[in-house]
C-alpha cells in the first residue's frame, strides 16, 4: 500500500487554487466596492433587478454558470469573438478563463458583506464630513471606506475561501489541465476516479480543516463588524 502523501501535482493543485483564490479576491474586492456602494445608496428602480442578478451565483447551479460562460467566451459567443479580434485568444480552458468564472460565481460573496457595511454606516458621519467641506469623493475614501473596513474583511475572506472550494464551473470552464486549470477540487475528483482514497483524503482534510478555520474567523469578527459598522 503506497504512503500517503502530497504528490508535485497535488502541491501545483494547491499553488494553482491559491493563486486562483488570491486574484480573484483582489479583482472582486475592486469591481464589487463601486456596485456595493450603489446598491447601499441608490433609489433607482433597477436596485432590486441588479441585486437579484448579483445574488443569481447563490442559487443557480455552478454548472449552469460554467456553460453560458463557456458559450459566451467561446469561438461564436461576444466576449471570445472580442478577445480574438483582440489578439487575446479565446479564454476557456486558461488561467485567465478561471479568473473570470470564479468573479462571476463568487460576486455576491463579495458584494452582500460591502453593501451591509455601507449601509451600516448611516447618512450621519458623511453628512458631517460634507459639512466641512469634504467632497463626495473625499468623503468616500475618508469617511465611508475606513468605517466599512470590516466589511472589507468578511468580503475577501468569503470570496478568497469560496474560489478555493470551486468544482462545477472550473471543471466546466477549465477542464483538468494539470498546472493550467487543475486547482484541488479537481484533483481530489482524479484521486477518487483513480481509487487513490489516501492522496483524497489529504487534500480534503486539507480543506475541512480550511473550512473551518474559514468559519471561525469569521464567527470572531462578526461582533466587531457590528461595533466598528455603527453609526457616530
Amino acid at each position: 500500500m503506497n504512503t500517503p502523501h502530497l504528490s508535485p501535482e497535488d502541491w501545483a493543485a494547491i499553488r494553482l487554487t491559491l493563486e486562483l483564490a488570491s486574484v480573484t479576491t483582489v479583482l472582486l474586492l475592486v469591481l464589487t466596492t463601486p456596485l456595493a456602494w450603489w446598491l447601499a445608496h441608490t433609489r433607482s428602480r433597477w436596485r432590486g433587478p441588479i441585486g437579484a442578478v448579483v445574488a443569481l451565483p447563490l442559487v443557480l447551479p455552478p454548472t449552469v454558470i460554467g456553460f453560458y460562460l463557456l458559450v459566451t467566451m467561446g469561438p461564436h459567443g461576444p466576449i471570445g469573438q472580442l478577445t480574438e479580434a483582440l489578439g487575446l485568444g479565446r479564454l476557456p480552458f486558461t488561467f485567465p478563463g478561471l479568473v473570470v468564472g470564479s468573479v462571476v460565481y463568487s460576486l455576491p460573496f463579495a458584494v452582500q458583506p460591502l453593501q451591509r457595511a455601507f449601509e451600516s454606516i448611516g447618512n450621519r458621519p458623511l453628512e458631517v464630513a460634507a459639512t466641512l467641506g469634504a467632497s463626495r469623493l473625499d468623503r468616500f475614501f475618508t469617511v465611508a471606506l475606513p468605517l466599512a473596513w470590516p466589511g472589507f474583511i468578511t468580503a475577501a475572506v468569503l470570496s478568497f475561501a469560496h474560489t478555493v472550494g470551486e468544482f462545477g464551473i472550473v471543471l466546466m470552464l477549465g477542464g483538468n489541465i494539470p498546472g493550467v486549470t487543475r486547482v484541488v477540487s479537481v484533483q481530489i475528483y482524479d484521486h477518487v476516479e483513480a481509487m487513490e482514497y489516501a492522496q483524497a483524503h489529504w487534500l480534503a482534510g486539507g480543506m475541512v480543516a480550511f473550512a473551518f478555520v474559514v468559519l471561525v474567523l469569521l464567527s470572531w469578527l462578526q461582533p466587531r463588524e457590528h461595533r466598528h459598522a455603527s453609526p457616530l
